[in-house]
Order: C-alpha cells, then sequence, then structure tokens
C-alpha cells in the first residue's frame, strides 16, 4: 500500500486460480506444471495437497482481503484426478475463506481418460458449476501420437455425461496435428459439434521448448498456411452452428463465455494457489506478479511462501495489457487501459497510431478493437506494444 510509480482509480475483478499439479501420464506436446502419477492419485497425497492449498490460501487474505471473487478455475495437471469428496472439500474451504460473488463461476478441467460415469454429476455436487473436457480429438490414432491416456469412445462417454450433468461446459479441441488434412479436420467438427457444445477452445499443436515433442518432433505437421486454412474452417463451421468466436482460441453461445478466461484478457486480477501457480494482483500504486513453488514436493513443504515475486515495470504494462486484450476479438474500451495500469493512454499512443495506420485496429479512438487483418495478424499487432 505504500507510495508507488502507478495510480490505479480502482482495482479490477478478482479470480481466483487453484493448480492441481498430476497427471496419469505427461503429454508429449504440453508445457504445463504437470507430473506424472501412473498409478493414480493416493488418498493421502491428495490429502496433503488440499492442507497445503488453505494454508497458501490463508497466507495470501493479506493481499485479497475483503475482495469479492468472480470466478474461480480449477487447472492442472488434472484436476479431475481428485474425486468428487475432495474437490467439494476444497470448494468447501475456499468458500470459508474468500468472499464468492453470488453466481461466481467454478470451472474444473476434466480428462476422459480419469472419467467414470456420474463422476461429473458428483463434481456438480461439489459444487462446480462450468465443466472443461480436455478430448483434444476424436481419432483414436491421432490421440495416440498425442500421448493421451483416453480413446475416441471415452471421449464421446464424457462428453454425453458432462451434457447431462452441467447447463454450461467447455470441449477442447486441437488441430494442425501431424499428417491431418482439412476432411480430417472436417470430420473431427462433425464428431465435436454433435454434441452441441456451449463452449468450443480450440488450440493449434505448436511445439514448445522443454517438451518430448522439441526433441522428437512429429513428421507431417500442416504448414502455416494448411493451419490457416483449417482455422478458417472451424470459425465457418462454429458460427454455422451458433457459436461466435469472441477470442482467438475461444468460441461460445449466447451466456457461456468463460468469465474466468475472460478476466485474464481483460487485465483482471488473479490469485494463483497451488504448485506453480501464477497470479497478478493490483494495488493502488502498483501491479504484482507471484509464482509459487513447481515441484509438488517443495510447494508442500513451503505452502505458505511464494517462490518469485515482482512488481511489473511501468515500461512493462502497457505490453502486458496488449498481449492480453488484443485476444479479444470486441476489444477493450480504451478507458480500462487506464484504469487497469494506472499509465494514461499517451503512453500506447504510438503504438495505436502504428496499427491504425496498418489496419490492425479499427479507427474508433475510443475502442481499442483488432480489425479483421489485426485478429490474423495478432503477432504482428501485439508488436507494436513490445
Amino acid at each position: 500500500m505504500r507510495p508507488g510509480t502507478l495510480q490505479l482509480p480502482a482495482l479490477p475483478p478478482l479470480s481466483l486460480y487453484v493448480h492441481l499439479p498430476w497427471c496419469l501420464r505427461k503429454c508429449p506436446y504440453c508445457d504445463f506444471n504437470s507430473h506424472e502419477m501412473k498409478s493414480g492419485l493416493s488418498p493421502d497425497t491428495a490429502a496433503a495437497y488440499l492442507a497445503a492449498l488453505r494454508a497458501d490460501l490463508e497466507a495470501a487474505l493479506p493481499l485479497v482481503w475483503g475482495r469479492p471473487v468472480v470466478s474461480v478455475f480449477i487447472g492442472g495437471g488434472t484436476p479431475s484426478l481428485f474425486d468428487p469428496e475432495r474437490i467439494a472439500e476444497l470448494i468447501s474451504d475456499i468458500r470459508a475463506r474468500l468472499p464468492l460473488e453470488p453466481g461466481c463461476e467454478i470451472t474444473l478441467e476434466a480428462n476422459p481418460g480419469t472419467f467414470e460415469r456420474e463422476r461429473f454429476r458428483g463434481f456438480r455436487a461439489a459444487g462446480v458449476t462450468r465443466l472443461s473436457v480436455g478430448v483434444q480429438s476424436f481419432d483414436d490414432a491421432q490421440l495416440r501420437r498425442l500421448g493421451r491416456v483416453h480413446s475416441a469412445a471415452q471421449a464421446r462417454e464424457a462428453l454425453a455425461e458432462a451434457a447431462a450433468a452441467f447447463e454450461t461446459w467447455n470441449l477442447d479441441l486441437m488441430y494442425a496435428l501431424p499428417g491431418q488434412t482439412l476432411d480430417d479436420l472436417a470430420r473431427e467438427l462433425d464428431t465435436a459439434l454433435a454434441f452441441a457444445p456451449p463452449h468450443l477452445s480450440i488450440y493449434h499443436l505448436t511445439i514448445e521448448p522443454n517438451t518430448v515433442f522439441a526433441n522428437r518432433t512429429p513428421a507431417g505437421l500442416p504448414d502455416a498456411d494448411l493451419a490457416s486454412d483449417m482455422l478458417d474452417l472451424i470459425t465457418a463451421r462454429t458460427a454455422a452452428a451458433g457459436l461466435a468466436r469472441y477470442e482467438v482460441s475461444a468460441y461460445a453461445r449466447d451466456g457461456h463465455r468463460c468469465v474466468h478466461n475472460t478476466n485474464y484478457w481483460q487485465f483482471g486480477d488473479y490469485l494463483g494457489i497451488g504448485a506453480g501457480a501464477h497470479g497478478k494482483l493490483s494495488f493502488p500504486h502498483r501491479v504484482l506478479r507471484q509464482v509459487r513453488w513447481r515441484e509438488p514436493a517443495a510447494y508442500m513443504a513451503q505452502a505458505n511462501k511464494v517462490s518469485n515475486e515482482h512488481e511489473v515495470a511501468r515500461r512493462d504494462l502497457p505490453f502486458e495489457f496488449m498481449l492480453n486484450a488484443l485476444r479479444l476479438k470486441e476489444g477493450v474500451a480504451l478507458a480500462q487501459f487506464l484504469e487497469r495500469t494506472g499509465l494514461p493512454p499517451s503512453s500506447i499512443a504510438a503504438g495505436l497510431a502504428a496499427a491504425r495506420g496498418r489496419g490492425l485496429l479499427e479507427a474508433d479512438p475510443a475502442r481499442i478493437q483488432p480489425t479483421a487483418r489485426g485478429f490474423d495478424f495478432l503477432s504482428d499487432l501485439q508488436q507494436l506494444f513490445l
């Protein structure tokens, strides 16, 4: 609360991210903080980790005291490795310590490989309001290439159960897979859209450093032109099915946009707890970023301490804001830049002028909104603010 270099007129909405770090198997493309537990999650480990989360949250409370929480996202890893009773305990622990807004969105990531009949209903009864199902593909051969632990049949069963248990849920699908053609992708979309998902998240398979695929890159990855055609196909097919593209990788029916991710993209605040969790917290005169201990054992031993914490430099805030806000198809009001960064619009005036001059931003002076061209060349647009 001491004086600093910024003057934030108000604090942004606050979300909570909870990281549950274990998976049955580490996917070869994954660069998230996830750790294999092939034999499954033992009750003792689950209990110890929940205790660490409680200690972590309680240590962080002074930083967010009294601020209402608009969304909770339980991610991983594979959070659905934790049984519904443990998830109910976690949500109860959160509710006892933070003021959740009425109708607070509580999302749980789930993997069809950990799916059991009625398990999703158990998560709903535990207090989860939104499920995000990591299908990635309905092609068994592609699932094997991607190192997934589930089959196409299990994916279909999981989605049917999700649709029966939840009013709003998300389907994750990957594209630009090894050897994939436009016809292959069309079949994937046929299957996905047959479940009438309220929300669809699509991810281009990219080769990230420090992953198995970085060392053994699969053959036959689509080139940039084919990947662009695939994205056009996804956008056209989803629009015809009533799903509007509202963010670079997100499509939703009316009333089903992801509240939690939208808060990220609008440069809102989020407290991150759990192994390796990241957080961004605003104060009247500064913006703070935090990182928790990455290794689960180290985290559980030191859950009441962060491993890294730094104040975001004034010069870095414009790019950090734009990196997120420009992902939104509708953009954000220019006034939100001042509200979320504490900086005057003059600090991005040169970038805005250059972007509008190149046809990457709409001409509206009161709004920061990508044009169709800017959305297609998003990295070029974001770089203008680096």
